[in-house]
């Protein structure tokens, strides 16, 4: 009977009002914060966040992992899980690249970390590469999730995201768009995975992080 519905916002801290935290809420330090961007709904003695959109939605200045599918003379289009292709315009780039001459330093299938530049009324986006840390990345391992999940994935103030790549000495990047680059030994791919999987299914349960420590730890090399 009981309903509220308000729009919430990544890490905000909610006040549950006596409910059960439910989907879309995550417990740190006994205070109550918001998962994703959507809706609350109280109901049937839960506190839910019901996610306005599961698919990645641009905003500008997001740092992302993108997938060049498409070479012009004077740009790269590229796929950042969004539901339009992101242009790479030449002059956004650290290099000097002559008209026609875009496929000698990015070609189709090249992973690449951009930056989101605009977004104008229509969704449609344009990155750059020009800022230090944005670069092609080379070998390592793709996956994709929901970009909702990003931020349990980097923890509070990158805690998550640093005991991952701490315990299993890997390099790690996380898109804002629910792409995430790994690069190290197999086993530590596997681990990290693994770990990430973890969290996807488990981002609203209280010790998450204990949890993936605990996995980590017991699939340690020669475990």
């Amino acid at each position: 009977m009981d309903k509220i519905r308000e729009i919430v916002l990544p890490g905000d801290e909610i006040d549950l009002m006596g409910n059960k935290p439910g989907n879309g809420i995550y417990i740190d330090n006994g205070k109550a914060y918001v998962e994703y961007l959507g809706i609350k709904t109280i109901k049937s003695g839960y506190v839910n966040i019901i996610p306005l959109s599961g698919r990645y939605q641009p905003q500008k200045g997001d740092k992302v992992i993108g997938k060049v599918v498409d070479i012009m003379p004077s740009n790269w289009a590229v796929d950042i899980n969004a539901p339009y292709l992101a242009p790479l315009h030449v002059n956004d780039t650290p290099w000097k690249v002559d008209f026609g001459d875009t496929g000698k330093y990015l070609n189709v299938g090249d992973t690449i970390i951009a930056k989101i530049m605009s977004v104008n009324e229509v969704k449609q986006v344009w990155l750059t590469m020009k800022e230090p840390g944005l670069r092609k990345l080379e070998g390592g391992h793709i996956i994709t999730v929901s970009p909702t999940k990003v931020p349990r994935i980097i923890g509070k103030d990158g805690s998550m995201i640093k005991m991952l790549k701490e315990m299993t000495d890997s390099r790690i990047y996380v898109g804002q768009n629910g792409v995430i680059w790994i690069d190290g030994s197999i086993d530590a791919i596997l681990k990290v995975v693994g770990a990430i999987r973890i969290i996807e299914k488990e981002a609203h349960i209280i010790g998450l992080t204990d949890r993936v420590k605990d996995y980590l730890s017991k699939n340690k090399k020669g475990d």
